[in-house]
């Protein structure tokens, strides 16, 4: 099998959710899955149950660096060798040849706010082995993204209750 590209990108709720879906779905038919997060803590409740489940590995790193509109440049720069040598390790993992699909969720928006190595993310991308889907999640994803997605999925938000001052509710956003 060819592995594709997938990304998942919009203002809309569920690119996580449809992330986690497929998966679920390619852990279910016996693949192997690497399942991680960048500019998310450890907490999301969707990863309870992805390490629950046989075929799915969820690599991911405690931290919290905060929304970076409020990091100083300094903080910036950690985050960004934080990250990057997360993106680094995902690769190594993906390339070792265990994996089926690689789900990097949010990498869209790490590489967008400069928290992850350009050029390390698209040389993965382009050099992949050949039978590895890989899927990612965020907004707005740059031109050089976007033309290496076979798959590109948009989210678009119509309502959400969010727009009335509803927080997000554990079980259901988070």
């Amino acid at each position: 099998m060819t592995g594709l590209i997938h990304v998942y990108e919009g203002d809309g709720k569920g690119k996580t959710t449809a992330a986690v879906g497929l998966a679920v779905r390619c852990a279910g038919s016996g693949r192997k899955v690497l399942f991680t997060q960048f500019l998310k803590s450890d907490t999301s409740n969707e990863l309870k149950v992805l390490r629950k489940i046989d075929n799915i590995e969820v690599y991911t790193k405690k931290t919290n660096f905060g929304f970076t509109f409020n990091m100083t440049d300094a903080e910036k720069l950690k985050a960004k060798e934080f990250f990057t040598n997360h993106l680094k390790d995902v690769i190594h993992l993906a390339t070792e040849g265990k994996y089926d699909l690689v789900v990097m969720d949010e990498v869209i928006d790490a590489y967008n706010l400069d928290m992850v190595d350009h050029d390390t993310l698209t040389d993965f991308l382009k050099s992949r082995p050949e039978n590895l889907e890989i899927v990612m999640t965020g907004r707005n994803p740059k031109n050089e993204i976007a033309e290496l997605a076979d798959y590109f999925t948009h989210f678009q938000k119509v309502k959400h209750p969010f727009d009335k001052g509803q927080r997000a509710r554990v079980g259901i956003e988070m």
